[in-house]
């Protein structure tokens, strides 16, 4: 498939190749109509003008070698060039690079930068890598992290690579802790969160999550790291299931909202730390363990940024 304009007048019938299975619909499409708006690839699919085996699917749907997928006729005007991600940008994602390897990308990734572009972002992570290695041609987002999280972001360079940590996601053989800034005095007591999230969609195209029992299952480990008095705690949290907004929501349902945290924190807290300096949402993907296809085991470890640094050392010296 080139990167020309969509031009498809005719009806295509696709069979999948083995090299292909595994990944969602939605992200197939992408990939054989390049250039066409996700909003186009949702609808189509939504429509059921897309078919799969002659059937419709919705675009979860992972497609399995020699399925037949049929995609409707398409006309689109020719798209205008993707606007370069600034140069100061590329140099900072490259310095934030912690591994890789032929098939794999890890990333320190920044505070404030999205893993994709949309929604009004003319890039995000994923658009800028694609710019730095533009020999890897199948560069995609393992899991995501939210804009305002930083810290460790897998990327996949080989569709073989993505097979493997998605299943390593689902089984439960991936390792992610982050560090969480929270309100108030962590009893060490509490090591766990367990409530089902509901995620919704506002009419503004927010999403929202919260604890209802109609919600899906989630759990959270939590351990505490540091205390600064009674005005806030320094937890290391493990999301055992991967849910939207999960560590963030977890931590407000138990009293503790996280500083920084604009859509379920408590905005005295997060104003008592910005004046410290502390201008970000203060929850970090610090450390990731997954066993590679060959066998050995990854293993990394990331810093935060040097505002969250300075902010805790105003805080005060800790007290365990």
């Amino acid at each position: 498939m080139t990167d020309t304009p969509i031009q498809h007048p005719a009806v295509q019938l696709l069979v999948v190749a083995p090299e292909l299975a595994g990944q969602r619909i939605d992200n197939f499409l992408r990939h054989q109509l390049k250039g066409a708006p996700k909003t186009l690839i949702y609808r189509i699919l939504r429509k059921g003008e897309v078919r799969v085996n002659r059937g419709r699917v919705k675009p979860e749907y992972r497609i399995r070698a020699g399925d037949t997928v049929r995609i409707p006729p398409l006309r689109l005007a020719e798209p205008d060039e993707p606007a370069p991600v600034a140069a100061s940008m590329l140099e900072r994602l490259e310095h934030a690079i912690l591994h890789e390897d032929r098939a794999l990308i890890v990333l320190n990734k920044p505070a404030g930068i999205a893993v994709h572009g949309g929604s009004g972002l003319s890039f995000g992570v994923i658009e800028a890598l694609r710019q730095l290695r533009p020999e890897a041609r199948e560069l995609e987002l393992v899991h995501r992290l939210d804009r305002d999280t930083s810290g460790l972001l897998m990327v996949a360079k080989k569709r073989s690579m993505l097979r493997h940590l998605h299943e390593a996601l689902r089984n439960d053989g991936v390792d992610k802790r982050y560090l969480a800034l929270v309100k108030g005095h962590w009893d060490s007591s509490r090591k766990q969160v367990s409530a089902p999230l509901l995620k919704n969609t506002l009419r503004s195209g927010e999403r929202m999550v919260e604890v209802n029992a109609e919600g899906k299952e989630a759990l959270t480990l939590f351990r505490v790291v540091r205390r600064f008095g009674s005005f806030a705690t320094l937890v290391e949290a493990s999301p055992v299931t991967g849910r939207t907004h999960q560590i963030r929501v977890h931590a407000r349902h138990a009293g503790h909202p996280i500083a920084g945290d604009s859509k379920y924190g408590d905005d005295l807290f997060s104003r008592a730390v910005r004046e410290l300096g502390g201008r970000r949402l203060f929850l970090h993907a610090c450390s990731l363990q997954v066993a590679l296809p060959e066998g050995q085991r990854l293993m990394l470890a990331a810093d935060p940024d040097e505002t969250w640094t300075r902010t805790l050392e105003k805080l005060g010296d800790p007290q365990i």
